[in-house]
């Protein structure tokens, strides 16, 4: 029997290897939360548990040298992953988007996606023991009707559900079509990231 893995959905982990950045990029984000009223306003409405730029700040590597100089490294492993997509360009990705995250202990955000972008991703700055990881889902889950669970033992390929635990200067990309979702925080401290989108 010849048994072929179709279908493949990408997922790149990799580093920021610059820890000066990731510290200086510590400081920033806590700014960030400390200042914007907006933000704070929009979390608080929204029941974000913490604090997140995504509805306030729009600018934010052209307000803080510290983000444009992060910009710059995602810059390369973004064009790196699009070609291990194989996607059919004709110019590299942009930058769409890019936010901060400041989740509090029991923070969370449910399973979504990231429309009208190609690319996704998370820079982790601050992950305290036990404050959770990001939880892909299988695009498929909607059309498997009666299809039987996997054995625990499972290859992750085969898994519906797979978890990837991010540790302070770990960058995650993925198609922005892939759902996915921020388990808690069960940390006693805040977990800090830096989202972005590109197109």
């Amino acid at each position: 029997m010849t048994i072929r893995s179709l279908f493949a959905t990408r997922f790149s982990e990799t580093t920021l290897d610059d820890p000066a950045l990731l510290a200086e990029l510590g400081d920033a984000c806590r700014d960030l939360a400390a200042e914007d009223r907006a933000g704070q306003r929009w979390s608080r409405d929204h029941g974000y548990r913490g604090y997140t730029s995504y509805a306030s700040l729009d600018d934010l590597p052209v307000r803080d040298p510290r983000f444009a100089d992060l910009v710059r490294h995602l810059n390369r492993h973004v064009a790196r992953f699009a070609d291990a997509c194989a996607f059919d360009l004709a110019r590299k990705p942009r930058l769409d988007s890019l936010w901060v995250n400041v989740l509090k202990p029991g923070g969370t955000h449910s399973g979504h996606i990231h429309p009208h972008s190609i690319i996704s991703g998370t820079l982790y700055v601050d992950v305290p023991p036990g404050a959770g990881m990001l939880k892909l889902e299988d695009p498929r889950l909607p059309m498997m009707m009666a299809a039987p669970p996997r054995r625990a033992d499972a290859a992750e390929e085969l898994q519906a559900f797979v978890y990837a635990a991010p540790a302070p200067g770990t960058i995650f990309l993925w198609e922005s079509w892939l759902r996915h979702e921020v388990m808690p925080n069960g940390a006693r401290g805040e977990r800090i990231s830096i989202s972005f989108n590109y197109r």
